[in-house]
């Protein structure tokens, strides 16, 4: 009979974790953290789309409506989320990070269709200070995606600058960079 290497037995381990419940989202979401160390990449200026309208109405968790039209003219940045998602549970700490340095100087909406009770429970439980919405209306077409996260960094004039789809860093100097110099034009 064949001795099992330790690559084996690890491997023989993982998938037996993943095959349980209470374990598979953890794995996940470690998995998800470790692509989530890499920073967003920045559209090419020469190919910069800008989203199709602002027309969207949100409410916050405390029930208190949000019409997108706001952010019109403002450095923006939209993702769109789910608390059962591994790679958004991944990436919220940078979003949470950059929120805490940037959300007096730029627009930072999250977005989920999750009942705003899970919502509020999950950011009580992870102590995150985020601004949360809901749709209350169908989301422009550029927000209409298929998986999360999803994140869209815009500037004043609603060009998507960065169109990110899974986990990634947005608390980077990359990042950081990137929205600093929107800030300045």
């Amino acid at each position: 009979m064949k001795r099992l290497s330790v690559k084996n037995i690890i491997l023989l381990i993982v998938i037996i974790l993943l095959m349980i419940p209470q374990s598979r989202q953890q794995i996940q979401i470690v998995l998800h953290k470790g692509f989530a160390m890499f920073s967003p990449s920045v559209e090419p200026e020469d190919s910069l789309e800008q989203i199709s309208t602002y027309n969207w109405m949100l409410k916050d968790l405390e029930g208190n409506a949000f019409d997108l039209n706001n952010s019109k003219g403002k450095v923006t940045l939209i993702n769109l989320w789910a608390t059962w998602c591994p790679p958004c549970i991944a990436e919220m700490p940078s979003i949470q990070a950059l929120s805490t340095d940037y959300k007096d100087k730029i627009d930072i909406i999250l977005v989920s269709n999750e009942d705003q009770e899970v919502v509020k429970r999950f950011l009580k439980k992870k102590n995150y200070d985020l601004q949360i919405y809901t749709p209350t209306t169908e989301a422009p077409e550029t927000f209409d995606v298929k998986s999360i996260p999803r994140t869209f960094l815009l500037d004043r004039k609603g060009n998507i600058i960065i169109d990110e789809s899974g986990a990634a860093n947005w608390n980077s100097e990359k990042v950081r960079k990137t929205i600093d110099e929107l800030l300045r034009l």
